[in-house]
């Protein structure tokens, strides 16, 4: 896969900068005093839904104001600033796509807007990139997800941008278009340019990204590179309930291996708190077979994406 190199950031400037950045509507606050910096490369934007992900993304796009601190791009405010906007390709989680348009109808436009001078050659080329050409002459209203999407990703890259902003763009892509989609991102992080990809999906940045920003209630809860931030939510107090022929005589051999954390008898069976989810999980049928207890039931209580995020703020 071809691409062109990004031009280079300004000497010193980060592409993309949040200093003390807040955004809130009314009482409510969606982002709340959000600092970090990057360069080229791809970075995980990581949150539950509703953590203030796309309110952060649109800051970065110059589409909302900071309602405190600043958002720069190339070391330029976003807001209200037409030169950063050349800089930036988004892609937004909310269907932005003309239903009436073809893909090469909504790509040339976008180029158009852009003020590309060659608009005709780059919309073929983004089309190609996104693997779309075959496509092109189809109404967006007649796609499936996946290919708009791809659409999507086509109009934010015509312009050749040298960051894209990409808020969960792997949603409704089969196996095939979500392992071209990250060939093509990693290609444009290769060529310089910094991509930002906002997901609720960890798995999705496991492969893809090189460092993680984790948005938790608008609160930068952790950062820094993948495999920490994969530790830090794997090595967490979990808690399981189990369900066995003899709960009683299960919770006491438990409390007796350096496992365990805690136990609980109650009319749901038995609740085990561990802080080694690995070698709990080792340990489990091995002491129930030394028991004679038979397991019914093992399940997590625990593993929303809440839980996960909230261990990382209180931490």
């Amino acid at each position: 896969m071809s691409v062109v190199p990004a031009p280079a950031t300004a000497p010193g400037a980060p592409a993309l900068e949040l200093r003390g950045a807040s955004r809130w509507y009314g009482n409510v606050v969606a982002v709340n005093d959000v600092s970090f910096s990057l360069a080229a490369g791809i970075t995980g934007l990581l949150g539950p839904n509703g953590a203030g992900k796309s309110t952060l993304l649109h800051m970065m796009a110059g589409f909302l104001a900071p309602s405190a601190g600043s958002v720069l791009v190339e070391g330029r405010p976003s807001w209200r600033n037409p030169e950063a906007y050349r800089a930036l390709g988004l892609v937004p989680e909310r269907e932005a796509v003309q239903p009436f348009l073809t893909a090469r109808e909504f790509v040339r436009f976008n180029a158009v807007m852009q003020g590309v001078a060659d608009p005709g050659g780059a919309t073929e080329r983004a089309l190609d990139e996104v693997d779309l050409r075959g496509a092109a002459d189809r109404k967006i209203g007649t796609f499936s997800k996946g290919m708009r999407q791809r659409a999507k990703v086509a109009g934010a890259l015509v312009h050749d941008p040298r960051i894209l902003l990409l808020d969960e763009p792997f949603n409704g892509m089969d196996p095939g278009q979500r392992l071209h989609m990250m060939e093509l991102l990693r290609a444009q992080a290769d060529a310089g340019r910094t991509v930002l990809i906002s997901s609720h999906i960890l798995e999705e940045l496991d492969r893809l990204a090189d460092g993680v920003l984790v948005l938790v209630s608008g609160r930068l809860a952790a950062s820094g590179h993948f495999r920490e931030i994969r530790r830090l939510m794997t090595d967490r107090p979990h808690t399981f309930v189990l369900r066995s022929s003899d709960d009683r005589r299960l919770a006491a051999a438990l409390f007796a291996h350096p496992s365990v954390a805690g136990a609980e008898l109650s009319a749901a069976g038995l609740t085990v708190r561990t802080e080694d989810r690995s070698a709990f999980a080792h340990a489990l049928p091995k002491v129930a077979r030394a028991m004679d207890v038979t397991l019914r039931e093992v399940r997590p209580s625990d593993e929303s994406l809440e839980s996960v995020f909230s261990y990382l703020v209180q931490r």
